[in-house]
């Protein structure tokens, strides 16, 4: 099932995405319908239409998550590139809320920056509450998978130890566009990912390159902290972003930015200056 969060006459509505039409749903977005503990399996995709899913306003995913947690440094082609060390544990950050965009909404560039890069990253929904798991109760607790770009504001990110400052600028995070839940997609998919800007592909690899798996992240996190339905995890970037390449490349106002995993879709986002018009 493929399950998407429409913007719709000053609200907006989770939906499922039936090819190129949407149906839409009793909840306010994907997290609120998680929330609600109703059975995916059990959504009819008959009821009231919804626009067409080409042409959708499109929400964040999650408007509201309770947490977003994101893992640092998780491809080995990236930890590679930029000649840091494997880690025997996850790298965690967090972003809040006001970073998140929807798919097709543009990014709002920093003005204190000019060097905001790109991160595409296959994104875990959790679809129920977790805490202290073992792999299996981990695995149950993943309702299925997204896009993320986790845009990276670098010399902010890099005026100290801790990444929060440089990876929760407000409005700079899509989200999208859709869920696509473990029934359609498995647990462990391996899956391509690309970045391109512009039309030029900057990221392309696997998601066979991480280093800790989706379980295996699930199951680390729900150590330190409860995971709640509509709770979202960010797994880590492959290699390609703009501050590894020589010379160093960076988003720019009117840029195109396109983050794809297969078979989950992409963002496809405009880059404005914030306190702009695109």
């Amino acid at each position: 099932m493929r399950l998407t969060t429409l913007r719709i006459d000053g609200s907006t509505r989770a939906a499922i995405v039936d090819g190129d039409s949407t149906v839409l749903l009793d909840h306010a977005d994907v997290g609120d319908l998680l929330r609600s503990g109703v059975d995916l399996g059990a959504l009819a995709s008959t009821g009231e239409r919804g626009p067409d899913f080409a042409g959708a306003d499109l929400a964040p995913l999650i408007v509201t998550p309770g947490k977003i947690v994101c893992v640092g440094q998780n491809y080995r082609g990236h930890i590679a590139e930029l000649g840091n060390t494997v880690l025997d544990h996850p790298t965690l950050f967090a972003k809040y809320t006001t970073a998140l965009v929807g798919a097709r909404d543009d990014i709002r560039l920093p003005t204190v920056s000019e060097q905001a890069d790109w991160e595409a990253e296959l994104t875990i929904v959790i679809g129920t509450a977790v805490s202290n798991a073992d792999a299996a109760t981990a695995r149950a607790a993943i309702a299925g998978y997204t896009v993320s770009n986790d845009v990276s504001v670098r010399d902010w990110q890099r005026r100290t130890s801790q990444f929060l400052q440089g990876k929760t600028f407000d409005a700079t995070t899509p989200l999208g566009p859709v869920l696509v839940t473990v029934d359609e997609i498995g647990t462990e998919p391996d899956l391509r990912i690309e970045t391109r800007v512009d039309g030029v592909v900057k990221q392309s690899s696997s998601t066979s390159d991480m280093l800790f798996g989706v379980v295996e992240i699930v199951e680390y996190v729900s150590q330190c902290m409860s995971l709640a339905p509509g709770d979202v995890i960010l797994t880590g970037t492959p290699a390609g972003v703009g501050a590894g390449r020589d010379p160093q490349e960076f988003l720019a106002p009117g840029m195109v930015v396109e983050c794809s995993i297969e078979r989950i879709g992409s963002t496809r986002t405009t880059c404005v200056r914030a306190g702009s018009a695109a």
